[in-house]
């Protein structure tokens, strides 16, 4: 059995940590990174970097490679590539699963915003504070490019590239986080908003938890959706029995 993980998230390298031990002798776990982090924390096993060149060459790729199952474990908003590994799948008549962390719940004591996108979230950004703790990633600042009565504390594991807001400190720093961290973090800037994706997840859910002892907003971007009929599975655990179904 030939498995290809879409990954770079940390429930793709626990998944491919359990398979290591899982499948049997002989069956091989391949791990595709995009190659958008500089150093990413590599998994065990086979693992290459960079695109497929869309739909027709992923497709071309599981079949060149025969692969027998392919797992999309990739980050909750890398929608693009969730529907091209769907078309794939399809095309090449390989088995598909959807690995997806389950997002987070709002408790008591939470202010939060649901919004659409990241230029819906920099619409609602004036009219809810002025000191921006944006968690949002490097990708897509140009939405808050405008926003110059704003001034934001971007927070990303490499360096952010494009248009940015005018007034912004960087912070270069990766999960998971403490509470005390978050907390000390809104504290020392004055932070009175929150931005962040809901990506689910331990590793940056204390944010959340800062924002709420200190009562202020939180706006989430809704994740896209997994593309209509593909299986999802909300653990790695729940990966692996996925494929055990598969040997029979």
């Amino acid at each position: 059995m030939h498995v290809l993980v879409l990954g770079g998230t940390t429930e793709a390298r626990r998944l491919a940590e359990s398979l290591a031990g899982a499948l049997p002798a002989g069956a091989r776990v391949t791990s595709s990174l995009a190659g958008r982090v500089a150093s990413p924390k590599l998994p065990p096993g086979e693992v290459r970097v960079g695109g497929f060149g869309g739909v027709d060459g992923l497709a071309e790729w599981l079949r060149t490679h025969r692969v027998d199952a392919l797992i999309d474990a990739t980050h909750p908003f890398a929608g693009t590539i969730s529907f091209h590994a769907a078309s794939a799948a399809a095309a090449a008549h390989v088995p598909l699963l959807a690995l997806r962390r389950p997002g987070w719940v709002p408790v008591d004591g939470d202010r939060w915003h649901p919004v659409g996108s990241l230029d819906e979230a920099a619409a609602t950004l004036p009219t809810l504070g002025r000191r921006v703790f944006l968690t949002t990633g490097r990708m897509g600042l140009a939405a808050f490019a405008g926003l110059d009565s704003l001034w934001f504390l971007m927070r990303s594991v490499d360096a952010p590239e494009g248009p940015c807001p005018a007034r912004m400190e960087v912070l270069l720093d990766r999960g998971p986080f403490t509470l005390d961290g978050e907390r000390e973090l809104i504290r020392r800037h004055r932070l009175d908003v929150l931005v962040t994706k809901d990506s689910g997840g331990d590793a940056t859910a204390p944010k959340l938890a800062a924002a709420r002892e200190a009562g202020i907003p939180v706006v989430v971007v809704r994740r896209p959706p997994v593309p209509e009929g593909v299986p999802v599975a909300a653990t790695p655990d729940a990966a692996v029995e996925w494929l055990a179904g598969l040997r029979g």
